[in-house]
């Protein structure tokens, strides 16, 4: 047996088995948080047999505040790897959650290359459908989500996904907007919901990012915001989830949830 293919955290072996290398994680906290108790987490099943997990951020809100906007993440990875357990994201998300006062929750998909592609996507839209049907019912700490105010955010690959599954329903990769900077074909772009798109002054995929934004403005999409983070690198969040660019971007999030 030997490898071939390897990158970042993962490894791929002649066989088809596959060996990934994580970063430290962080459990939920059902009573606790590393920050003063600024907001709880736990772990939820969204489908046991596929499998499809998520984890929750709920914020410490010290009075009743009615009902609180909902953030879904999915992380980034290339696919291939990120966990919403991943230390960085547990901690960035949890924060984010009590500076934004919105419940947050982050998918836990399937990757490839065991689980090839649309498979990602299809998880994560099963997450959305899984939040519509037991904010109401089932899932106690979902009983003040607003499913009025639903925002899609990620990062690298998961903010791919958040772009995926704001098209409209029944696309497929075939699909003009899945495809944007080759495909200039002509769709009802106005219907597509504001977007605030973050880049980072030295990341490998800045340019995208531009180019992203620029298109979305082109095609007449209303409240499109681009952000740069100045000399930071590609999910600088992920890895300096404590930093002051990290903590001014959980303001920017915050600012855009309001604002909607």
């Amino acid at each position: 047996m030997s490898i071939v293919a390897e990158a970042l955290f993962i490894q791929v072996f002649s066989n088809g088995t596959v060996k990934r290398f994580a970063p430290e994680t962080a459990p939920a906290s059902p009573e606790y948080s590393h920050n003063s108790n600024l907001y709880r987490s736990k772990d939820v099943i969204i489908d046991p047999i596929k499998p499809i997990t998520a984890r929750i951020f709920l914020p410490d809100v010290s009075e009743p505040a009615g009902q609180l906007p909902v953030l879904v993440y999915f992380h980034g990875g290339g696919f291939c790897i990120g966990s919403t357990t991943w230390l960085g994201y547990h901690v960035f998300l949890g924060d984010l959650s009590a500076t934004a006062k919105a419940i947050v929750l982050s998918v836990d998909y399937r990757l490839a290359p065991e689980n090839k592609l649309p498979i990602a996507y299809e998880d994560c839209y099963t997450a959305l459908e899984w939040l519509s049907s037991n904010a109401a019912s089932s899932e106690p700490w979902l009983k003040q989500a607003d499913l009025s105010r639903v925002f899609l955010s990620g990062d690298s690959a998961g903010g791919n996904i958040a772009h995926q599954l704001s098209l409209p329903d029944g696309s497929d990769r075939d699909f003009h907007g899945c495809n944007f900077e080759e495909n200039e074909t002509e769709m009802e772009w106005s219907v597509f919901p504001a977007v605030l798109v973050f880049v980072a002054g030295k990341d490998f995929l800045k340019e995208r990012g531009v180019m992203y934004s620029e298109f979305l403005k082109r095609k007449g999409v209303k409240g499109v915001s681009l952000v740069e983070a100045d000399g930071e690198s590609h999910v600088y969040h992920v890895w300096n989830p404590e930093s002051e660019a990290t903590r001014l971007l959980q303001k920017q999030i915050t600012g855009f949830i309001r604002g909607l």
